[in-house]
């Protein structure tokens, strides 16, 4: 994403949305399947066939049509995680009167090709994908795509080369582009990302140890105590591949290979030219690419049709959908809705052209959590937001659950400011996490007991406090090192002292902008000259949406390290981290005074909104 597409989308997500034509009023509904296509077809199957490349690749593809005569719309969804296993959502649609086409990725499993996950050739394979199957017999013409995570990535990149045949998509927990998220986020490596290079750095899934399980390190502190990273395709034992040293090499996104794969330009929005409907969840470790393109579709789509994107949001992990409970948290039976009935209603209208209303449904559906209900609304963020200023407060002592720390909407006046040592050695413990992804609302009471992180709560809330929305921080700080890490979480904190995990937000001190308020900058890398003060302004990745109920507080920590979810800045003075040898620790000061006024910008909704 360019820098004015950046601060387009960052503007939207701390200024309330203008809104006219419509009522404030939110609506308490989950999304509506409704009438969709039925039962009606036998399901006839064509696996292991093939489809040719522009470049004379062929690709490996399972074809799931009706048995019967005629030509009907097509659905395609291109995987790297072997095409064999998403054989019974297509032949659930295949039964409906669609063709479903699933295809392996280039260079996975039967597919020819060299396997890259970031190539730009994935890009014109769904261009090539989806204008060979507009041609086949048994198609009217018609294609849209489904899929979920990566398949997520594909949809919009097939979408950003204007297939004429392409319809309509269905981007399901979507990553954006590369820095923003995986597997850099904000210019921090996720350290799932290690994982996932791992297990997919050959044609076929791998075991990259040490402790490896199905690809995914088991010990995951010894997978990652090892130094310089780059080597990790070494010490890990990955398959030989072209791109894992890309991928360390070029850690700004002006490097050649990442813009290659791009897609959020408004250049590449503006050849969007379908509409689309997004779905995540609260916890999906790639939650940023579904509001993010939200709003950059609303502004830079290449159609009208494309410009009036849908959006829905989930009490859900990455695999959305699947249950009600997240990390032992139960939000009831409503957290589940016929997601594939209202994926078959979306295609029925575009597809099929059934005049079925779907259009009239609000663009924007949310699951509320602590109220555990949906709501509707005509925008992202809704538009009765009241974006709300929190400010950090201490005596200087905010280190740990046991110190000082304030968050109240009062600016600070003299203040003295906080201090911790950020040790790589002794990291942040990170809350658990599944195969790369935060599952839910874990209790992260016990890392914020350590001195090394700061913690500003607010006073016993004496009534309930409704945040839906993006979050931002703005924090002004110093570190004696050259370069390290800002990170910022978000928990609500019961009365027993449980403090469950909502949301965070990152930042790798070199990628600030100093031109833009000191704003994430993923194409280059700025100097920090060690003990001066500077402007940091995060924007959260993950946005919330919780009610805060009467008696609970609302609390924000800060630290350097949120160890071995993101790898470790060794804070050195080195352009790439990915080679550094050594690790020092960082002295970092937090400032919070009438001249430094550190504090997040809240989305409260107004009581009875």
């Amino acid at each position: 994403m360019n820098l004015t597409l950046l601060r387009f989308v960052l503007a939207c997500c701390i200024v309330p949305a203008l809104v006219t034509g419509f009522s404030v009023v939110a609506e308490a509904q989950a999304p509506q399947a409704g009438d969709y296509s039925k039962v009606k077809h036998q399901v006839r199957e064509e696996l292991n066939s093939e489809a040719p490349m522009r470049d004379g690749v062929k690709l490996k593809i399972d074809i799931f049509r009706p048995e019967a005569e005629g030509r009907f719309p097509a659905i395609l969804q291109q995987t790297p995680y072997n095409k064999n296993g998403q054989a019974g959502r297509a032949r659930n649609f295949a039964s409906r009167g669609y063709v479903v086409i699933n295809v392996d990725s280039r260079g996975r499993f039967e597919s020819g090709g060299e396997w890259d996950p970031f190539s730009a050739k994935h890009k014109t394979d769904g261009y090539d994908l989806v204008q060979w199957i507009a041609e086949q017999s048994w198609c009217n013409g018609n294609v849209g795509t489904y899929g979920l995570s990566y398949m997520g990535w594909t949809q919009w990149w097939t979408a950003s080369q204007s297939p004429p045949a392409l319809k309509a998509i269905v981007p399901e927990v979507a990553p954006p582009d590369q820095f923003y998220n995986c597997p850099y986020q904000n210019g921090i490596f996720v350290c799932w990302m290690m994982d996932w290079a791992g297990s997919t750095s050959g044609r076929n899934p791998h075991r990259a140890g040490p402790g490896a399980y199905g690809g995914f390190a088991v010990n995951r502190e010894e997978a990652y105590d090892q130094l310089p990273y780059i080597d990790f395709d070494k010490t890990r034992n990955y398959k030989p591949n072209t791109w894992w040293r890309k991928w360390i090499e070029q850690n700004t996104a002006s490097g050649e290979y990442w813009k290659a794969i791009s897609y959020q330009t408004p250049e590449s929005y503006a050849k969007v030219k379908v509409p689309s409907l997004a779905i995540s969840g609260w916890f999906d470790a790639n939650f940023t690419g579904t509001p993010m393109n939200y709003l950059a579709m609303k502004k830079h789509g290449g159609t009208e049709a494309a410009r009036q994107p849908r959006m829905v949001i989930g009490p859900w992990q990455h695999i959305i959908n699947r249950s009600h409970v997240a990390a032992g948290v139960d939000f009831g039976e409503q957290a589940i809705i016929d997601w594939d009935g209202y994926i078959l209603r979306w295609f029925d209208h575009h597809l099929k052209g059934v005049d079925n209303g779907v259009l009239k449904d609000p663009p924007v559906h949310v699951f509320v959590m602590g109220r555990n209900e949906w709501r509707t609304a005509q925008d992202w963020p809704l538009p009765e937001t009241k974006f709300t200023k929190y400010y950090l407060h201490s005596s200087g002592n905010a280190n740990s659950s046991d110190g000082d720390g304030r968050l109240t909407t009062l600016p600070p006046g003299d203040e003295s400011p906080d201090h911790y040592v950020y040790d790589p050695r002794d990291p942040t413990p990170s809350a658990g996490f599944t195969n790369g992804h935060i599952d839910g609302p874990r209790d992260i009471s016990q890392s914020a007991k350590r001195q090394d992180v700061l913690v500003y709560e607010t006073p016993v809330l004496t009534k309930d406090v409704e945040l839906i929305g993006p979050i931002s921080a703005k924090i002004f700080a110093a570190t004696n090192a050259h370069d390290t890490d800002w990170m910022i979480r978000l928990s609500d904190v019961k009365p027993d002292g449980s403090a469950l995990f909502l949301a965070e937000g990152v930042m790798r001190a070199r990628h600030r902008d100093p031109e833009n308020n000191g704003a994430f900058d993923p194409y280059k890398l700025s100097e920090i000259k060690p003990d001066e003060a500077y402007e940091y302004q995060i924007e959260f990745w993950r946005p919330t949406g919780n009610v805060f109920a009467r008696g609970n507080r609302i609390r924000v920590e800060i630290s350097s390290s949120y160890y071995p979810y993101y790898l470790r800045n060794p804070n050195s003075k080195m352009d790439n981290i990915g080679k550094v040898t050594t690790f020092q620790s960082a002295k970092q000061t937090i400032f919070h005074d009438a001249k430094r006024p550190s504090h997040l910008t809240l989305p409260v909704i107004p009581v009875g909104q």
